[in-house]
């Protein structure tokens, strides 16, 4: 099976008797569903699962479930030879979602402490968004991604201990041996083809066929537009539209979403589209990067809301919609085509699923950076340039940004395709593969993974 290293947070949690359910996050077809079974099904001699959208589909039966003794008396019906206790019962409740009503009573069901539970959902963002009776305190949010490059690389061999050294290599500021590098940025490539979804990873392990990895891509990237349409009948035109265009977006200069795009209006606005944006960003299949203009800690004190960014949620996704079958241009690192969209796609995703929030800087005067995330250790945002070329020692903006006394800073990445590793004042050139390692432990009720 896939290593993914949600595993050990959801075992942790499930061992060490939490008072609050487990309520895990995310855009369908990233593993959820898979992760929670295979934890539950090692712990649990009685594992109990119950797919609320199959049960919509079918006999409705929890569909006008409002208490506790009503949602075991349901429960009861199918699996009562299965309800022995906390010790060794775990309810699964999977795309609790379609139910809303049941989010709130995970409260009850928490303080009841009759079994163990997992929640999980595709649509959980927007529903939570959408609530206000979500009993935060009795649950512990956790936001889930396709695979890392770290679990990618996982998967295609790489060990433990080798990423520890690695790791350890990042840390001290020193670069990998060059065939080990030439190693890494192999698997980085072809990472960028794949992607984290674990239906393409699965294919690409068992074929090495690029033809059947894009055939289950495009399936995804189709579903996910269907998912919006049943999901968000009023707007279903206009977010599938967006979706569409996010490719077209990222290859533009600025990258910038083009409002007047959407619907071919030259006067429309961001504030015309909230709801498609909250839907895309909220269901988790696309990435948001807010603009700032003044990056002051925390870099959510002064975002301007009226300029955005999206990337796919996979990075597959996009090489897939860009370059189809094609794999010339990723692999051989073709000089005529520009790539930068595709890195800046994962670097997006892997600092997501480490737990930033994503910035970019955005100044007419001074130009852009890629990223800004917040450093917390330093109470300064730390600026991130993605580079795909050989020019990556070029960036103006960057120079710009690190040279400004007032930005508070420590320091800033450059990430390239280049193995040498090297400080020039505050800016660290770094190996695109290293990314990876940035990481942030987030707050205790939301985590991502």
């Amino acid at each position: 099976m896939l290593f993914r290293k949600i595993a050990a947070l959801i075992e942790d949690h499930l061992k060490n008797d939490s008072k609050k359910i487990l309520l895990i996050d995310g855009a369908r077809q990233i593993g959820k569903t898979y992760i929670v079974r295979y934890v539950g099904q090692k712990l649990f001699p009685n594992f109990i699962e119950v797919n609320m959208v199959q049960d919509y589909q079918g006999n409705r039966s929890f569909a006008a479930v409002r208490t506790i003794e009503d949602f075991y008396l349901r429960l009861s019906e199918f699996a009562g030879d299965k309800m022995g206790d906390k010790t060794d019962t775990l309810i699964f409740l999977d795309e609790i979602q379609q139910y809303p009503d049941l989010l709130p009573l995970l409260k009850f069901l928490a303080q009841d402490e009759k079994f163990a539970f997992v929640a999980s959902g595709s649509l959980l963002g927007v529903s939570l968004a959408n609530s206000t009776s979500i009993p935060m305190g009795s649950i512990r949010k956790v936001r889930m991604f396709p695979l890392d490059f770290e679990e990618f690389a996982r998967a295609n061999g790489v060990g433990e201990y080798a990423l520890e050294r690695m790791k350890e290599r990042f840390q001290s500021l020193e670069p990998l041996e060059e065939d080990v590098h030439n190693r890494m940025m192999g698997l980085f490539r072809r990472y960028l083809l794949v992607g984290g979804l674990p239906d393409a990873v699965n294919a690409y392990l068992a074929t090495h066929n690029i033809v059947r990895v894009r055939e289950v891509q495009s399936e995804i990237a189709e579903y996910y537009a269907a998912l919006a349409t049943k999901y968000d009948r009023e707007h279903k035109l206009k977010i599938a539209r967006i979706y569409d265009l996010i490719p077209s977006y990222l290859e533009n200069k600025k990258k910038r979403v083009t409002f007047a795009k959407i619907e071919d209006k030259p006067k429309a606005r961001f504030a015309s589209y909230l709801d498609e944006f909250d839907y895309l960003i909220n269901s988790g299949i696309a990435l948001e990067v807010k603009a700032i203009a003044n990056p002051v800690y925390p870099l959510c004190s002064s975002v301007a809301k009226n300029l955005l960014k999206l990337y796919l949620n996979d990075v597959g996704l996009l090489t897939n919609a860009l370059f189809g079958s094609h794999i010339r241009p990723v692999l051989d690192d073709v000089s005529s085509i520009n790539l930068g969209s595709v890195y800046e796609n994962a670097v997006a995703s892997e600092l997501c699923a480490h737990g930033f929030d994503l910035y970019y800087y955005d100044n007419r005067q001074k130009g852009e950076v890629d990223y800004l995330i917040n450093d917390g250790g330093n109470l300064a945002c730390l600026p991130i340039e993605v580079k795909s070329g050989k020019d990556y020692t070029i960036h103006r903006a960057l120079d710009r940004f690190v040279a400004n006394p007032d930005y508070p800073l420590k320091r800033a990445y450059v990430l390239s395709n280049e193995r040498l590793v090297k400080k020039e004042g505050k800016i660290i050139y770094l190996p695109i593969y290293y990314v990876m390692f940035i990481n942030v432990i987030p707050d205790e009720d939301e985590q991502h993974f």
